[in-house]
């Protein structure tokens, strides 16, 4: 795996040519991880584990603590590790002693403080969404990573239905998902579950209530998503809990359902991503329901659940091959509640295909 990260960053030093660049310093932890395979997260918002210094002249740096000293060397040459006691300070002197000419950062993620100090004296210049860039497109290591994540999530929503009963709460429904994604295989959760019972559902993102519980005749949204092998899977599925089906969920589920499947048969390499949104949109506009659809149809998802490309009408960006994205049409009505159908689907050379 290390010569994967290597060749990543060997893209990336091509992009330091075309960008005018002498060096990039990575602070964006999910950047981090992609091009060393160290430490996927920060500790917490105001804490970074480090950064990797890419320079032009092919010596690259990792810049950590001494706490991740022994991760670190497992992925990397020891006489390029820094281990820095004052982060702001350690790191300034590498680069003032280091690198002389042109250094871009992740302006989107480090804060001014941080950029403030380190800048002094320093010729520092935005450089946001370059390696984002070259994330987009999914190797057949992370599309095979993709793919199991994935499978993970069919078999949690397989076995849903079978932990269904009257006063189960939305929180006790979101711990059995976390328990058994953690139980088969994968690390963490994607995201924290969204478990939504009846009018909640019209939240898109709504948090689950340990006083809100199914009831006998009820609908319940449930987007998921776990980390396996280091990549997320992303996935909706409104259910129905009860032996007498709505008809208006039924005829909100058909809608969603179709609007989703002509958004799919479009998918293919050359398309724009504002198209697909613009297709369910037209669904919905036959029904006479598009109000009630409030967000983009769909992202991008990988070592970040919600990445490039975005199926959006505001996207001029046009699909590629390998490209994963979630195609995910909803209808919610804050009287009633919502229904959310989601897959996520790798665009191949010539279409596309469902995972």
């Amino acid at each position: 795996m290390k010569s994967s990260y290597l060749k990543r960053r060997e893209k990336v030093r091509q992009k330091l040519t075309e960008e005018k660049l002498d060096a990039l310093l990575v602070s964006y932890p999910t950047n981090r991880f992609y091009l060393s395979g160290f430490e996927l997260h920060d500790g917490q918002c105001n804490e970074s584990s480090g950064h990797i210094l890419i320079q032009k002249n092919g010596k690259d740096i990792l810049f950590t603590d001494s706490r991740f000293y022994e991760a670190a060397k497992s992925l990397w040459d020891k006489e390029n590790i820094i281990i820095y006691s004052n982060q702001l300070e350690d790191i300034r002197a590498f680069l003032k002693d280091t690198v002389h000419g042109k250094i871009g950062f992740e302006s989107k993620i480090i804060s001014h403080h941080f950029y403030e100090h380190l800048s002094q004296g320093m010729n520092f210049e935005p450089c946001n969404g370059l390696i984002e860039e070259l994330r987009v497109i999914k190797d057949e290591t992370e599309i095979q990573a993709l793919k199991d994540s994935v499978a993970l999530n069919h078999q949690l929503f397989a076995w849903l239905p079978s932990i269904f009963e009257t006063g189960k709460s939305e929180t006790d429904l979101a711990l059995e998902i976390e328990f058994f994604f953690r139980k088969h295989g994968a690390t963490e959760n994607s995201f924290p579950p969204i478990v939504a019972i009846n009018k909640h559902a019209a939240r898109p993102h709504h948090i689950p209530d340990p006083n809100t519980k199914l009831i006998e005749n009820c609908h319940i949204l449930i987007d998921v998503g776990a980390r396996y092998h280091g990549y997320c899977s992303d996935q909706t599925r409104t259910f129905w809990f009860g032996k007498t089906i709505d008809p208006r969920f039924q005829s909100m589920l058909e809608q969603v359902q179709e609007a989703q499947q002509e958004a799919i048969k479009i998918l293919a390499p050359g398309v724009l991503c504002s198209e697909a949104h613009l297709t369910a949109c037209k669904i919905f506009e036959k029904y006479g329901v598009e109000k009630a659809f409030t967000h983009s149809l769909g992202h991008g998802v990988g070592l970040d659940t919600h990445e490039e490309p975005r199926l959006s009408l505001r996207s001029k960006r046009l699909l590629q091959p390998n490209m994963i994205v979630t195609v995910e049409p909803g209808l919610y009505y804050g009287d009633y509640g919502g229904i959310r159908w989601e897959y996520m689907v790798r665009i191949t050379e010539d279409g596309c295909e469902v995972l």
